[in-house]
């Protein structure tokens, strides 16, 4: 049986696949393993207290009401906190002292869809070990609290302004003079994100950032561009912003149009902390995906790079067992653990905007010290993705084209740890050889693994 929690949670259609019923088990076992109910002895509480987030998804309220009557009637007290970006959940998960945080969220994907993802004390995502944990205990016989052990439940929404202030003092100097354009995706961050860049000094055009419960990632946000680059230009921005669902990426547009993704950011980031002397053992996490130029590009500056998994929870693993403080992935979930325990959109932004303010150069000039190589992503649904690493047909043509590559480029076939699909990486020396190589590898992966 297949796993519940994929890379980032538990997701699914919401109301069909997470139902509140599930919802409501999820936080049950939850307050089990992660607020330790039955041998709490916290000095200054009488309960463990959870904090709830979620993001602006019609779904999110019925699903919130679940996990918060699943965590209360665990005999957990709930501060429920609203609307907020998943690194704010984190944030006040640390910053209050609660021993779990839960963010209901399916960041990027369609507003259909939802999910939810626990933090431990400390604002920590969790490790595989507590997610299994926490998978057994679902649903099991347990001894339900009665009178004053039931949890009670608060309304915590005044605490979003200690995370908005919070993101202010990362900021290593003002962004007088940057004008930006921010697509908030109709998500988590219209009000959070350009309330932080105007207080820092940025002049500030939002796009997307009326949520009506519908519109979320609709045509908006990090994985639909195309308006923030029109706005960009439009308006005379300096660099556009695009955030997703939740908040805890972003992708960056250049004056021109020019999309700048993750991979370029980091590069950008790792630089100003290299300059700062704040970058920990010269080093910079990423993943697999990776695009190779920005493997070159830390090369020539003296910087180490270790690549993980795809997940920004085995980026946050590698950084916390050795002690590293910014990793992050081509997608945008950038970590800055100087600041944040996971990864957070508007910190990056607010960094990124940061370094243009103090160097007087453009996005575009920052982000050309890396080279990409042409790449291409191709996302192959309605295939079982569980058997993309046992197929020997798929091995078999996967090393006939890392072979064609000559090692000039590379191919990298793998599981959506959060859709149900197989993504398909080509990197080459032109897109053009990228793209066939690609078509020709989305083509044994249809005729193999196809649910059909």
């Amino acid at each position: 049986m297949a796993s519940l929690f994929g890379t980032d949670g538990v997701r699914g259609l919401a109301n069909r696949d997470l139902t509140a019923e599930l919802a409501v088990d999820l936080s049950v076992a939850a307050a089990h393993v992660l607020g330790d109910v039955g041998q709490f002895s916290h000095t200054s509480r009488p309960r463990p207290l959870a904090i709830v987030g979620r993001d602006s998804r019609a779904s999110g309220e019925f699903l919130e009401h679940a996990v918060v009557a699943g965590l209360a009637s665990a005999g957990v007290d709930v501060l429920m906190i609203g609307v907020v970006p998943t690194p704010g959940v984190a944030f006040l998960t640390a910053s209050t002292g609660a021993d779990l945080g839960v963010m209901l969220s399916a960041s990027h994907n369609p507003m259909p869809d939802n999910g939810i993802k626990f933090f431990s004390a400390g604002g920590h995502k969790l490790a595989d070990e507590l997610e299994q944990a926490i998978e057994q205990r679902l649903r099991e016989p347990w001894d339900r609290p009665l009178g004053e052990r039931v949890g009670r439940v608060h309304d915590g929404r005044y605490r979003v302004q200690e995370y908005l202030d919070h993101l202010i003092a990362a900021a290593p100097n003002p962004l007088t003079g940057v004008r930006v354009v921010v697509d908030c995706a109709n998500g988590a961050a219209s009000d959070v994100a350009p309330n932080a860049y105007r207080r820092l000094g940025a002049e500030v055009i939002a796009i997307h950032s009326t949520p009506d419960g519908y519109n979320i990632n609709d045509g908006c946000g990090s994985t639909h561009m195309e308006d923030l680059q029109h706005a960009v230009v439009e308006h005379g921005a300096q660099l556009g912003i695009a955030h997703d669902g939740d908040a805890d990426r972003c992708l960056a547009v250049a004056a021109d149009g020019r999309i700048i993704d993750g991979d370029q950011l980091l590069v950008i980031l790792a630089l100003a902390m290299r300059d700062a002397g704040q970058l920990r053992h010269g080093t910079v996490v990423s993943t697999v995906m990776a695009n190779l130029g920005f493997s070159l590009a830390m090369a020539d500056a003296g910087i180490e790079v270790i690549a993980t998994a795809v997940g920004d929870r085995y980026v946050l693993e590698e950084m916390r067992a050795n002690g590293y403080n910014l990793g992050g992935e081509q997608s945008g979930h950038v970590v800055l653990t100087d600041h944040a325990t996971t990864g957070d959109g508007v910190l990056t932004a607010l960094l990124v905007m940061a370094r243009m303010a103090s160097t007087g150069a453009g996005l575009a000039e920052l982000a050309d010290v890396m080279t990409p190589l042409p790449q291409v992503l191709i996302n192959v649904p309605e295939v079982d993705k569980h058997a993309v690493d046992s197929s020997a047909a798929v091995a078999a043509a996967v090393a006939a084209e890392t072979d064609n590559l000559a090692g000039r480029g590379r191919v990298l076939l793998r599981k959506s740890g959060t859709e149900p699909l197989v993504r398909v990486m080509v990197e080459a020396p032109s897109i053009e050889q990228a793209n066939a190589c690609a078509e020709r590898l989305v083509r044994v992966v249809r005729q193999e693994l196809s649910l059909r």
